[in-house]
């Protein structure tokens, strides 16, 4: 199979429901009022539907415009912007009023800022602290490695800390050649070390060409580490541009993924064709660690 080619039928497990509802319909209108980011539109979660529907949205902060090209993701590569210096109100003020139990913020990379952005994830942390006393997840990009940046995000003290390693090493420099896997593994190893009240999280695409001896050894590469939370799902090529699907996983080669990682230790496994970083994140961060998991 050539490098852009594809599976050409895409399988019943992955289709989804089409979004409605007065709640969906409610984040949608608050959303484009409000001139708010999520990353349910900007990177074409097929969970939108779903998830807005049982009124829960991931905020996406810095801008919609990306400092790298990764070959899996749809936010495009624009001309960056300063950050908005009102988004963090905005957002804090919009998790508040929307009445969010749980409240997933991410953001694009952006290597042009000094810190990475992290000052502003802190801030935000504050912002809705002060407004609200839901639970707070960050989803960050990886900071270049600046140990300073991060600790000055984890010092805001947020209730979960993700960061997605995204795909097995080998296939780093066709889908995310700007990133660096052990630079993202020291960065979940150091939320651990430093914060261990604070559970950590990644997520990997499957369907890339990876082979499950790689997710394995992933997998066992980020219990190493301490990450607590992993999600699992399928890749889906946003366009013909982008990295193509080598393959669609089958349900059941998550579910046996899942047991996998249970059985390693994970607090919480969340696998499946249409599992995202934040797909059922409430429930995810109400796990316990079993007794006995390593590290």
């Amino acid at each position: 199979m050539s490098e852009n080619s594809q599976p050409q039928r895409k399988p019943d497990w992955l289709k989804v429901r089409i979004p409605n509802g007065a709640n969906h319909a409610r984040i949608d209108r608050y959303h484009r009022q409000q001139g708010l980011h999520t990353v349910c539109r900007s990177a074409a979660c097929p969970n939108q539907g779903e998830c807005w529907t049982l009124g829960t949205a991931t905020f996406m902060i810095l801008g919609e415009s990306c400092s790298r090209g990764c070959r899996f993701c749809n936010i495009e590569q624009r001309p960056l912007l300063p950050p908005d210096p009102a988004e963090n109100e905005k957002v804090a003020s919009a998790i508040a009023e929307l009445g969010l139990r749980h409240a997933v913020i991410t953001s694009v990379t952006r290597d042009d800022l000094p810190d990475g952005g992290a000052a502003i994830f802190a801030d935000l942390v504050r912002c809705i602290r002060r407004k609200t006393d839901c639970q707070i997840e960050l989803l960050i990009p990886d900071l270049q490695g600046d140990e300073v940046a991060l600790e000055t995000i984890l010092y805001a003290r947020p209730d979960v800390l993700g960061h997605n390693i995204e795909t097995v090493p080998r296939l780093y420099p066709l889908v995310r050649p700007e990133a660096d896997y052990q630079r993202s593994l020291v960065l979940l190893a150091r939320v651990k070390d430093k914060t261990p009240e604070i559970r950590s999280k990644s997520g990997l695409m499957l369907g890339l060409g990876e082979e499950m001896s790689e997710v394995w050894q992933v997998m066992a590469d980020l219990r190493t580490n301490g990450c607590d939370i992993l999600t699992l799902g399928q890749y889906l090529a946003p366009s013909k541009d982008h990295a193509a699907i080598k393959r669609y996983v089958h349900p059941d080669e998550f579910k046996e993924l899942a047991e996998k990682g249970r059985a390693m230790g994970f607090g919480h496994v969340e696998a499946g064709p249409l599992v995202r970083s934040s797909y059922h994140a409430a429930g995810q961060s109400a796990m316990e660690k079993p007794a006995g998991a390593n590290p």
